[in-house]
């Protein structure tokens, strides 16, 4: 009860927004020197992270590829892909998106497995009524997966009664729409990939002899998972946390951060802008504290990166928005008429601040990575608001970035479009 009433009674620690901001960059190891791709590097990289969202995408390269060469540069991707579908240390379920999760957290995974689907909500009365009249669909896939898995979807025959309805790409695409419903119960799990395409299995075989199986309750996951998401944060309100990680699925959210705080596991912080607190309840992990610390006292290895539009940093666009003053948005399926930057536009990441965004694209047949455009933020070291103050210094790590990218792609050469401003097109050109 002593250590209750200690945690409650002391004062928040104060912080600025520029440790708040570096903070998050450390948490997400994109600071300091690039750490080893080897497989332990990778391992370390994935749980600070959490997850890998997966996305389809890859106009450039696929999201969680990019994800992760912003923090170790050109990698050699068959590591990751011994961690995935040989050591099977790695999974694809639904993170805070379809994503690479650890088996190690299958726990907290398994916990939503169990409660998807349940509840009153319209959306899973219509998907529990549908699975229901296609019993015969259901037992056909689990029979055909056990006899001849792993299986792509092509291969599995539609025995449906019922079709699925929407007015997207999923209409009546009834085995597709059963194995992802028994992709998220973790009744089955995706064993690989092949021509793009996923190749599914029952979950038994898929995770390996040495998975956690541990039984949590809602409380103890969210408990877990709460710190999990903290401690990829750096620093976050309740809002940040439920957004993050397991996005969405935080039930009793604010009893675990109470319970939390009075264990003396999380602390309360205030980030004081000049001044002005930023707003809400924003907490630390206890075992980030040396860390802030160290930050207040000037211990930062900053670095200059870009970063995927999916990426872990940037993901809760009202966040990102608050931390960084920087205004982020998917322009995938804007018109390209109305686009303001781009199809497929990364941030550049430059220490603590989101400085521009380019806009590449890969051209696989001529082995040459495109530039289409280069915006720079208002204040950002060598725009026109700024001046040419470190603008030679930011362009040259922009560019040892763009180079590293290309090499990691395969590129042979880079190709800077007519819209970029002039200066940029010097220096990448």
């Amino acid at each position: 009860m002593r250590e209750g009433r200690r945690a409650k009674d002391s004062a928040p620690l104060v912080i600025s927004p520029e440790v708040a901001r570096r903070l998050a960059v450390v948490k997400q190891r994109l600071a300091g020197p690039p750490p080893a791709a080897t497989r332990a590097g990778m391992m370390d990289a994935i749980r600070a992270l959490g997850c890998l969202q997966l996305d389809p995408t890859s106009a450039v390269a696929q999201s969680h590829l990019l994800v992760l060469w912003s923090r170790f540069g050109a990698y050699d991707r068959r590591v990751l892909e011994r961690l995935r579908w040989t050591e099977r240390r790695l999974f694809d379920y639904w993170a805070h998106a379809a994503s690479i999760v650890l088996t190690e957290d299958y726990p907290i995974h398994a916990a939503g497995m169990r409660r998807w689907g349940k509840g009153d909500a319209l959306w899973n009365r219509r998907v529990r009524a549908w699975i229901e009249a296609n019993t015969p669909l259901r037992r056909h896939i689990l029979a055909a997966l056990r006899r001849r898995g792993p299986l792509a979807s092509r291969d599995i025959e539609d025995r449906s009664t019922s079709i699925w309805v929407s007015t997207g790409w999923t209409h009546d695409r009834n085995v597709d729409r059963m194995l992802t419903f028994l992709w998220v119960q973790g009744k089955i799990l995706v064993a690989g990939r092949k021509a793009q395409g996923r190749v599914w299995d029952l979950a038994g075989r898929v995770l390996p002899p040495w998975t956690p199986r541990d039984r949590l309750s809602d409380r103890e996951v969210v408990i877990q998972a709460a710190q999990r998401s903290l401690r990829a944060l750096g620093v976050a309100r309740p809002r940040d946390i439920e957004q993050h990680f397991i996005r969405g699925r935080y039930p009793g959210l604010r009893n675990a951060l109470a319970v939390l705080e009075s264990r003396g596991r999380i602390r309360r912080v205030a980030v004081d802008a000049n001044g002005r607190a930023w707003p809400g309840v924003w907490f630390i992990h206890e075992d980030d504290v040396a860390l802030v610390e160290g930050l207040r006292a000037g211990r930062w290895a900053p670095r200059t990166t870009l970063l995927s539009p999916f990426d872990n940093l940037i993901c809760d666009r009202a966040r990102t928005e608050l931390m960084f003053d920087f205004r982020f948005r998917l322009e995938i399926y804007v018109p390209k008429a109305k686009r303001m930057y781009g199809f497929f536009v990364m941030p550049i990441l430059h220490g603590d601040k989101l400085i521009g965004r380019v806009d590449p694209a890969l051209d696989r047949r001529r082995g040459r990575l495109l530039i289409n455009a280069v915006h720079m933020e208002p204040l950002a070291p060598g725009s026109r608001t700024v001046g040419p103050s470190g603008a030679a210094s930011v362009r040259a790590s922009v560019r040892s970035s763009v180079e590293d990218l290309a090499r990691f792609l395969g590129a042979g050469a880079i190709d800077v479009g007519t819209d970029v401003p002039a200066d940029w097109r010097r220096t990448l050109g």
